[in-house]
């Protein structure tokens, strides 16, 4: 009996320490099973410098279109704190108006007290000469009258500075909505610009060459149809000194404006492109454009969305040196046409301000703004 129960515990007692193992022994089957039956992970498909660049230019090119969004949010912003401004100004002018009525008001209130208030009949039995009695009767009047002109340009005063605290305050509301789209603007920049530098960086030595010759390759192609255009814009000018029977090309109306312009804008050669910028140490695109006329006494708008809105479109065929060109189909892009297929622009985030073939970017329309 009491090896049967030996056997019996040894028969319970055995299974515990058998399924620990097991199941330790089944997990280690298991995981070597899946890891020989599964296939060995691919690496990932690495993307070709050409599609690295147009990742990185897509993104440029979004911050560009943010930063416009930004030079727009900033404009209004800076419009809205000078109406804020002038409205509080307003305000506080009123404000003091409607006190000095209130003082004037109070002076008769205390001179009608000191006097006891209106004596018409007393002065009337007391008068020992019929003109004095005229005499004060006459003063008595132009005095009310007074008395009520001051009380309705108080009416009047209060109002007015009412009206005038609630146009403050609906003024400072927008202007805070303005400054909270600004901040949101700028975040969309930053947001932007940090994607293609962290894309860049990623990249290898060998990978920026490879980038940066593709990036020669592209500006070539870019001059090469520069040149063309540089060509058929000599061929038209001599087609038409010839049949204006002069050697001397034709003066464009204005050339003096758009040279001013010009001679604006290569002073500004080799100057850092800060998004947001309109100079004088930078600029970005439309800061620049919008400085270069303002040097040649034309204000243009601060955005590119509103500069291709301003002037007269041209047709690329007939582009002349001081015109604006606009650039991708959002016209998120503006450079100051130099002449012979080229521009000066201020491209995007490291970079600087240069002459450029026109050709380098999908042109969206020209504007003569002058």
């Amino acid at each position: 009996m009491a090896t049967h129960r030996k056997t019996r515990t040894a028969t319970i007692t055995a299974p515990r320490t058998a399924v620990g193992l097991t199941t330790a022994a089944l997990a280690t089957v298991t995981l070597f099973s899946e890891t020989a039956g599964a296939a060995p992970a691919a690496p990932a498909p690495q993307p070709s410098i050409s599609a690295v660049k147009a990742k990185v230019d897509a993104l440029l090119h979004q911050a560009e279109v943010a930063t416009e969004h930004y030079n727009g949010a900033k404009e209004q912003a800076s419009q809205q704190n000078a109406t804020v401004n002038k409205l509080l100004a307003q305000a506080a002018q009123k404000t003091q108006t409607l006190n000095d009525s209130r003082r004037l008001l109070g002076q008769y209130a205390a001179a009608q007290y000191r006097s006891g208030g209106d004596d018409s009949t007393g002065r009337f039995l007391m008068a020992t000469d019929p003109q004095d009695l005229l005499d004060q009767t006459h003063l008595v009047g132009l005095l009310g009258k007074r008395q009520k002109s001051a009380v309705e340009s108080y009416r009047v005063q209060q109002a007015a500075a009412t009206q005038q605290r609630i146009e403050a305050a609906r003024s400072l509301a927008t202007l805070t909505t303005r400054q909270a789209q600004l901040r949101t603007a700028k975040a969309d920049v930053q947001t932007k610009l940090g994607a293609a530098q962290t894309l860049l960086n990623s990249l290898t030595a060998q990978e920026k060459e490879r980038l940066a010759a593709l990036q020669a390759k592209q500006e070539q192609e870019a001059k090469r149809k520069a040149a063309a255009i540089a060509a058929q814009e000599k061929a038209k000018a001599k087609t038409a000194a010839k049949k204006s029977g002069s050697t001397a090309p034709a003066t464009p109306a204005n050339a003096s404006v758009a040279a001013k312009a010009i001679a604006f804008a290569h002073a500004q050669l080799g100057k850092p492109y800060v998004w947001g910028a309109t100079g004088p140490a930078s600029f970005d695109c439309s800061g620049l454009t919008q400085a270069s006329y303002k040097a040649a006494g034309i204000t243009l708008p601060r955005t590119t969305g509103e500069q291709v809105d301003v002037g007269t479109r041209v047709s690329t065929s007939d582009l002349q040196p001081g015109d604006l060109i606009f650039f991708y189909s959002d016209a998120s892009h503006v450079g100051l046409y130099i002449g012979d297929g080229n521009m000066i622009h201020a491209p995007h985030t490291g970079t600087v301000v240069k002459v450029a073939p026109i050709t380098e970017m999908p042109i969206y329309a020209a504007v003569r703004p002058y």
